[in-house]
């Protein structure tokens, strides 16, 4: 079962469904058969790389209820699943090209999906900033990759067109923000849902990709039966 995930790192919603998606694959009976795959998806690539204030995002976007009544809560939801410290309010925003890049560099070196969630961790459990190119590169030296084989990624763009074109399928797929989940290349998961919806979700992607062979009913009882050894006639064996 292939499952693929777009998200950006900036998104709250996507940090708590990272969590969810492990929590939901560490009780998956075929957990073993599951291939995540992380996919770009940047939210604010106009913001200052010096970064800005989600209250002073939400005030310039002339939307303050926000902080309140959406973004409060899912600090209250990731704490109650275990997730904390996970910031929402307290924390700057930035662009995420370059974070994105790294992370595209990270799966080419095998560490993607410990290198996505180890991000979501850096930014709402940290408070890390992400948005320049040092910044990114502290981040891979922590994580543990060599500063300088990724340093030569950055500089040289060269995982740009991947990132631009995740993003492109994710619309043409009909995603309409992130989070946003595609299981077996047939069913998506638009927008946050819970860790046993996502347990259902994989249990029915796999249940109709390996039906379970079933006899068929028996509709009268029969009169006798023929087999390798012989046949039987009401309960009698005749050769």
């Amino acid at each position: 079962m292939k499952i693929e995930f777009w998200s950006d790192i900036v998104c709250p919603y996507c940090g708590l469904m990272d969590h969810r998606l492990q929590q939901a694959w560490k009780r998956f009976d075929h957990a073993a058969e599951v291939q995540l795959v992380h996919r770009s998806f940047q939210l604010h690539p106009d913001l200052p790389r010096e970064g800005i204030t989600q209250l002073e995002l939400l005030e310039k976007a002339g939307m303050p209820y926000v902080a309140d009544q959406v973004l409060r809560p899912v600090e209250r939801q990731a704490a109650a699943e275990g997730l904390a410290p996970y910031r929402v309010l307290d924390r700057t925003l930035g662009p995420t090209d370059l974070a994105h890049e790294l992370l595209a560099h990270a799966t080419d070196q095998g560490r993607g999906n410990e290198a996505w969630t180890a991000m979501f961790r850096a930014h709402f459990g940290q408070g890390s900033k992400l948005w320049t190119a040092s910044e990114v590169l502290d981040f891979a030296a922590r994580l543990g990759l060599d500063r300088e084989i990724a340093a030569e990624a950055l500089n040289d763009r060269r995982y740009r067109t991947r990132v631009a074109a995740d993003q492109r399928e994710a619309r043409r797929l009909g995603a309409r923000g992130v989070p946003f989940l595609v299981i077996d290349g047939r069913r998506t998961i638009n927008g946050a849902v819970g860790t046993d919806q996502l347990l259902s979700a994989m249990t029915e992607a796999w249940d109709a990709d390996h039906p379970v062979a079933q006899s068929l009913p028996t509709v009268a009882a029969a009169d006798g039966v023929c087999g390798v050894d012989g046949c039987a006639v009401s309960g009698t064996h005749a050769s």
